[in-house]
């Protein structure tokens, strides 16, 4: 597989202090990478590293094979990206927004543009003035406009800031769309796990300027299978279920309003019902008691001070 996107040991420094620290990853063609920490982490400063928005301290970054520090135009012809919120001319509609836009790179045509537009899936409203836009319309117009030129990697930093829940699922389905029909690249960042679990192939954990980890999704689905989890259990004889629970592997249970609580990991779960059911006990649906997206990234961190805002 190409990789698009290589940085290797690249470091920054601001006001003497080592905001990014030697780190190191690749992006794939097609691949929607994740880039995931908490706010202050040296997200956004990678980020404005690899755009030539700040100057690389140490180490390099190859873009589509060329070097951002020796052949900066030539890496940056390949990247198109919203950096915070996407620039629109809001009294201006959003074809002609993106016709400024086509106008100033000076290679792009109608049809590209319209191309793009379809891809969005923002042809009904393309020519309306985009201070009618909902914010996730104008995240989309945002990405078209950074799809125009062709470019082999999109950088999306935070981007579904500020979105509801219908927004932040019409992104992630453009983006899918994006990879498969253009071929697109994608780095994306976000201090939301849920985020990076719905939209991206594989992420990257960073935490007080160091790449801390990756996992694939595969990865974060066979954790969440193999860690210990706090399971509600509705069962009709709760003093009963909790003894021949103890006794059967010292399993931290503990009795609730609605039922008992069994921390445990899901195969033992299945033991515990077999155990119960032989015993006479009935089961009713039970439920996860799911931790915060703040609990999992201190997990998934091992225990860093930084906190999810």
């Amino acid at each position: 597989m190409k990789t698009i996107l290589e940085l290797k040991n690249v470091s920054k420094i601001l006001s003497k202090k080592r905001v990014v620290d030697n780190i190191s990853f690749k992006i794939s063609e097609g691949e929607i990478f994740g880039f995931l920490g908490p706010n202050g982490a040296g997200k956004t400063t990678t980020i404005k590293m690899i755009t030539g928005l700040l100057s690389i301290d140490e180490g390099e970054i190859i873009i589509n094979g060329k070097n951002v520090k020796n052949e900066f135009e030539a890496a940056l012809e390949n990247v198109g990206g919203i950096i915070e919120n996407p620039e629109m001319y809001g009294y201006l509609s959003g074809m002609d927004n993106l016709k400024l836009y086509a106008n100033m790179h000076g290679n792009i045509s109608i049809e590209r543009i319209n191309e793009i537009v379809k891809l969005v899936k923002l042809e009904n409203r393309i020519n309306n003035k985009v201070k009618t836009y909902s914010l996730g319309m104008r995240q989309r117009l945002g990405v078209a406009q950074a799809l125009l030129h062709r470019p082999k990697l999109l950088i999306l930093d935070e981007p579904t800031n500020g979105l509801d829940p219908m927004g932040i699922k019409e992104l992630r389905q453009t983006l899918k769309n994006l990879c498969k029909s253009e071929g697109l690249s994608v780095l994306v960042s976000s201090h939301l796990l849920s985020e990076m679990e719905l939209m991206c192939d594989r992420f990257g954990i960073i935490d007080q300027g160091k790449i801390i980890d990756f996992k694939t999704i595969g990865d974060l689905k066979k954790d969440k299978s193999q860690s210990i989890k706090t399971f509600l259990l509705d069962v009709d004889d709760s003093d009963k279920a909790i003894k021949l629970i103890k006794e059967f592997n010292n399993t931290n249970v503990s009795k609730c309003d609605d039922g008992i609580l069994v921390k445990c990991t899901r195969e033992e779960t299945l033991e515990i019902n077999k155990l119960l059911i032989s015993e006479g006990i009935n089961i009713y649906p039970g439920s996860v008691v799911t931790k915060t997206l703040e609990e999992e990234f201190m997990e998934v961190t091992k225990g860093s001070k930084n906190q999810i805002i």
